[in-house]
């Protein structure tokens, strides 16, 4: 199930045109699936998990091009 999330939090982080865009998308639906996992009782914690979540997110969706994942525009746009 962990895996799953995860994998999930990756994909959504392709959002948007530009690496800014792209990057902050991946850094909050990482730092919200790191929370969750940390609180469905990960040994690490929310606080942590959000951070790890946070920072894996953002690497994830600087790393990505709009041609590699496309999800549409980000929410705030």
């Amino acid at each position: 199930m962990r895996y799953g999330i995860l994998a999930l939090a990756i994909l959504l982080a392709g959002c948007g045109d530009n690496k800014f865009d792209r990057t902050a998308s991946g850094a909050g639906t990482g730092a919200g699936t790191g929370a969750m996992i940390g609180l469905l009782g990960g040994p690490i914690g929310v606080g942590i998990g959000a951070a790890i979540g946070a920072g894996v997110g953002a690497v994830a969706g600087g790393g990505t091009t709009k041609e590699q994942v496309d999800l549409g525009k980000p929410v705030w746009e």
